[in-house]
């Protein structure tokens, strides 16, 4: 298994020092990582159901980008055909995310869409992904983890059979559930058996809340009710300062994403870096952690994620507070977490003294 090892530059630039530094991701969605070309093959191998232009449009992201939820439901209907396909997807992200310094990640994937659409067995599904993910740490020595992920726009009864499907076929490279796609009228207490299930079988647990504008209350409902360990994008929490003051006393871990469509969209392009929810949670004391959530359809990188952290005003010292707050927030043995807190830190500081130009 190949060694992470220190650029060997004797100076690095911004750009050069922000993709070196040890990083993890902990909010970023299998299917919205599928690699362009590897889109077009799919497309190709089932038949051309969807067109090249269509493809296209699904790479494009304008100023004022919209979401990418129908590009993974075309993935689901028309695209993946096998665990062969899952297999490749899962490899080819791995790689991808290892050469931008991540060295441990946990990615989401959603069973029902895979199961019920698609037309792939679980275990065969699952067994696919476990297999690229064993297989990605052999040969780029980057470590996977997999969040099977609830889909809300299903029935909360899907959300218990998913759960179901987790224990029957466990493996340790599986560890805990999330829940994503739509917030609009499917407030996360909908689903609470399914967190209950999860939990009981040693489970960890996270959910998308406060997405799309959605209200605070939701963010409430993840953390009070189904009990998460952390909260996936909650940008609404600052609309509610007490409850916001709750969090930073519980500590709690929040992944962000800085290209998230909804706050392009909606914020003007001039006062985005000013007015965007992230900027306002780190200056409350909320403990965050960038991601890329959906990177080759959002057009970013981990490298990238990171840099636009610093369009809000954070500097060098934050980024160091985001990789620590990533090592507390990801799902890993606390020896691991203590080690990787010592190594991860060295590596960061003797990266940093080769930094040309600081920020400011």
């Amino acid at each position: 298994m190949p060694d992470h090892n220190i650029v060997a530059e004797d100076t690095l630039n911004l750009e050069q020092f922000v993709r070196a530094i040890p990083k993890m991701e902990l909010h970023c969605h299998l299917f919205g990582a599928v690699r362009r070309q590897t889109f077009v093959d799919l497309s190709v191998k089932a038949g051309n159901r969807i067109s090249h232009e269509e493809i296209d449009a699904f790479y494009t992201r304008g100023e004022k980008p919209v979401g990418v939820l129908r590009v993974l439901r075309a993935l689901d209907a028309h695209l993946i055909q096998g665990p062969v396909d899952l297999h490749r997807i899962t490899y080819e992200y791995l790689e991808d995310v290892h050469n931008h310094g991540v060295r441990y990640t946990e990615f989401f994937w959603n069973p029902t869409g895979t199961v019920r659409v698609s037309g792939i067995g679980y275990a065969s599904a699952q067994a696919a992904i476990v297999l690229a993910i064993r297989d990605a740490l052999r040969d780029f020595g980057v470590i996977g983890r997999l969040i099977p992920s609830i889909d809300r726009e299903a029935s909360p009864d899907e959300a218990v059979a998913m759960v179901g499907w987790m224990r029957e076929h466990r493996q340790p490279e599986v560890i805990g559930i999330g829940m994503d796609y739509r917030e609009n009228d499917r407030p996360p207490e909908l689903f609470w058996k399914a967190y209950r299930d999860a939990r009981a079988a040693g489970f960890r647990t996270t959910a998308h809340a406060g997405e799309f504008g959605m209200p605070w209350l939701n963010v409430e409902s993840a953390i009070e009710l189904l009990k998460v360990d952390r909260i996936d994008h909650g940008y609404t929490v600052i609309d509610n300062p007490a409850f916001l003051e709750k969090c930073v006393k519980m500590n709690k871990i929040f992944t962000v994403v800085p290209t998230n469509s909804y706050y392009l969209r909606t914020l003007d392009p001039q006062r985005w870096a000013l007015d965007h929810p992230i900027r306002a949670m780190v200056r409350a004391g909320l403990r965050v952690h960038p991601n890329t959530d959906d990177p080759t359809l959002h057009l970013v990188t981990p490298t990238r994620a990171w840099l636009m952290m610093m369009e809000f005003g954070f500097g060098i010292d934050d980024m160091r507070g985001f990789m620590l707050n990533g090592l507390d927030g990801a799902w890993i043995e606390d020896d691991l977490r203590q080690r990787w807190r010592l190594e991860w830190s060295a590596d960061f500081d003797t990266l940093r003294s080769k930094l040309t130009v600081q920020e400011g």
